[in-house]
């Protein structure tokens, strides 16, 4: 059974830094898939960055290039965000996110072709 817990959420001024956590069941690294979605009220939920396991190739959607860094400690059995100067814009519930169903979405952050989320953690950035 697959299980991905999140963390780290928080509330944070712009400008702000916060790491999200991801606790991932172990034995689920054989995918190549794994990455972080968010989803504000009111709008669908947009893949942010994205980390292919066996190549470690990453890929960030163009707001948050620079700014996000994902990265993955198998030894921990974790997936990280870091997010760096926060823009209000940046507010959203955010989900960790793995496992690759018909293709592989690790370039595409394709959102339907995920198989497996966790529950989400909550970002807000004021002003």
């Amino acid at each position: 059974h697959v299980q991905l817990v999140e963390s780290g959420g928080g509330s944070v001024q712009a400008g702000g830094s916060l790491k999200l956590s991801c606790a991932v069941s172990p034995y689920t690294w054989s995918t190549n898939c794994w990455g972080w979605f968010r989803q504000a009220p009111g709008q669908e939920r947009e893949g942010v960055a994205s980390i292919g396991f066996r190549t470690g190739r990453t890929t960030y959607i163009d707001s948050v290039k620079g700014r996000f860094t994902i990265s993955r400690d198998t030894a921990k059995n974790a997936l990280y965000l870091q997010m760096n100067s926060l823009q209000l814009a940046d507010t959203a519930m955010y989900y960790c996110a793995a496992g690759c169903r018909d293709i592989d979405w690790v370039e595409s952050l394709d959102s339907d072709n995920v198989n497996y989320w966790g529950q989400g953690t909550q970002v807000t950035v004021s002003s």
